[in-house]
């Protein structure tokens, strides 16, 4: 296929039709009810707009999976390493692949000590489109409050500590729960003619033991996400998996490490059937290359596989299969899926929406009941003293 012009990759949006005819020129037509002839830019042939828009897409989607139009990973790295020359401790760390044809690459570039700064660079023409520092975004400023609390390791462990004492909060609730006697109406919510105590009451009570399930999980996760280092050797003991030992390379005097393109064909050829998602590049000398692969029919946005290989000779050192996983790796695993309720695609994405928000009602509630039980003591202790003071 000539790469020259790109007939196929085309796409309708906001009433426009993108038309790509060689990589660095792109024409722009107004979309109408046409689609361009292979042979000639002038002829056109009449074709309703849904039918166009879908079949550019099928056309797009396919070559986007074959990678037909996309600048190898190599190129995109030292496109990205000769803009940025000038600041020699930014090392690029992380290569991001596109996940949609209109995606581009993303690269990570971190100093020893600092921010971290993302490139994105076009996946058609390898030209740079943009970057930012990801330490400044709303995104990172939220995700580390919920990770750190803004406090770097000692929020990490504060953090962790909380989440498991909502795992042993929650997990107490479920057997404390008073529904268990009535099990059905342990679910209803009395609206009709009741007392504003009695509906406070069975809010707390239904939102409680059905959010308490997911929390349970969340909250042990959580704990985990926290202190990997501390719980994956107990998860890698109780499910009697052997621990396996950190990958690392080893440096032959005199050589370099071989090329990004060899290395990512050795990754294809141990794990067949796979695509790239990510590549982690090694640090130090002794470190490995860990490169990320996906099966089609994983949700998991990077996959769950993935191979590491010596830089030096591309041996394999260890591969992690998501088809033949041990029963430790499947566990871990899970957890991630487990923690951010992505193990049932959007249903559950869904719900934990409602499960993040369940701590606020309960904590709502749970003062609402607090107050009930405080105003009845007092009223009750304000009794007694009018009592005595009658008697006296």
């Amino acid at each position: 296929m000539d790469n020259s012009y790109i007939f196929a990759l085309a796409r309708v949006r906001h009433g426009v039709v993108y038309r790509r005819r060689h990589p660095n020129r792109r024409a722009v037509t107004p979309a109408a009810n046409f689609i361009s002839d292979r042979n000639t830019s002038s002829r056109t042939i009449p074709c309703p707009v849904p039918t166009l828009f879908i079949a550019l897409k099928s056309v797009a989607l396919t070559l986007y999976s074959l990678e037909l139009f996309l600048v190898q990973f190599e190129s995109v790295v030292d496109t990205v390493k000769a803009a940025y020359n000038k600041v020699p401790e930014l090392k690029v760390q992380t290569i991001y692949t596109p996940k949609k044809p209109d995606a581009p690459y993303q690269l990570n570039l971190e100093p020893p000590q600092g921010e971290t700064t993302e490139v994105y660079v076009n996946p058609y023409t390898g030209a740079i489109i943009g970057s930012r520092i990801s330490d400044r975004t709303f995104t990172t400023f939220t995700l580390e409050l919920h990770e750190q609390l803004l406090a770097g390791e000692t929020g990490t462990q504060i953090m962790g500590v909380a989440a498991l004492l909502l795992f042993i909060l929650s997990l107490t609730g479920i057997i404390l729960w008073p529904g268990w006697r009535k099990l059905i109406s342990g679910f209803k919510i009395k609206w009709k003619n009741a007392h504003p105590k009695r509906v406070n009451f069975d809010i707390h009570k239904v939102a409680g033991i059905i959010a308490a399930v997911f929390l349970t999980f969340t909250g042990f996760t959580g704990f985990y996400l926290n202190f990997r280092g501390f719980v994956t050797p107990i998860i890698y003991t109780v499910t009697f998996t052997p621990n396996p030992p950190d990958p690392v390379s080893q440096p032959i005097a005199g050589s370099t490490a071989l090329s990004l393109t060899q290395l990512l064909q050795l990754a294809d050829a141990a794990l067949p059937n796979t695509v790239t998602t990510a590549v982690y590049l090694p640090q130090t000398p002794e470190a490995a290359i860990y490169i990320r692969k996906k099966y089609s029919h994983e949700e998991a946005i990077l996959g769950r596989s993935g191979v590491y290989l010596d830089q030096y000779t591309g041996k394999t050192i260890q591969i992690e299969d998501a088809l033949k996983k041990s029963l430790g790796d499947k566990v871990l695993d899970s957890f991630i899926l487990l923690h951010f309720g992505t193990f049932g695609g959007l249903p559950t994405r869904i719900l934990y929406i409602f499960v993040g928000l369940a701590p606020l009602i309960l904590f709502v509630t749970g003062c609402v009941m607090w107050w009930y039980r405080y105003r009845a003591k007092t009223v009750v202790s304000r009794t007694i003293d009018i009592s005595q003071s009658g008697q006296n």
